[in-house]
């Protein structure tokens, strides 16, 4: 008889791991992992960034986007009812928003269209490139209406075996974790 693991049973699991985490363990994650995407054609080649701005529970991006702010141009995005507007990213701009995240402000909003490249945090990606987010979907929506690159960052931990997989879900082309990079065959 096959257990079926639910989507709400891996959302605990992983955050019960991550609870677990140190502060070094996360600087030193977060470092292997953008070190990793850094050495990537698709960031390379990639001048419009997407990026997320990340929670206590994310790998941080914030040495990230001040590294690279001078030479790229990097969006964050902003909750907007159900879905995400792009606005590029502007530390002096930004303010507490939705589920308590720091997000632009301002109403220079992109066209996901400029955008090259799409970094997305989740709670859990799997080897096919399937990502379980929070919940929301609001980068599924995103990510179905663009032809960016889709890079998803976890810790190693992140990684399963099998995400389930609804019919609304978007894989992503590419998941770093600190000790693997998985660029899924479509």
């Amino acid at each position: 008889m096959r257990i079926t693991v639910t989507k709400d049973d891996i959302r605990r699991r992983i955050r019960a791991r991550k609870a677990l985490l140190d502060d070094n363990e996360r600087r030193e994650a977060a470092e292997r992992v953008f070190a990793m995407l850094e050495q990537t054609p698709e960031f390379m080649l990639a001048d419009h960034i997407l990026m997320y701005h990340s929670l206590p529970d994310e790998l941080s991006t914030r040495e990230f986007i001040d590294r690279w702010n001078a030479r790229k141009h990097f969006y964050l995005p902003r909750v907007n009812g159900v879905n995400l507007d792009i606005l590029p990213y502007d530390r002096s701009t930004l303010q507490l928003g939705a589920f308590h995240i720091e997000e632009p402000q301002g109403d220079d909003v992109t066209p996901v269209e400029t955008i090259d490249l799409i970094v997305i945090p989740a709670v859990a990606y799997d080897r096919n490139g399937n990502r379980l987010g929070r919940g929301k979907g609001f980068y599924d929506r995103l990510m179905a209406s663009t032809k960016a690159r889709k890079v998803g960052v976890a810790y190693d931990f992140q990684l399963i075996d099998d995400i389930p997989v609804d019919s609304h879900d978007v894989p992503v082309d590419i998941v770093i974790t600190e000790s693997r990079f998985i660029k899924p065959r479509r």
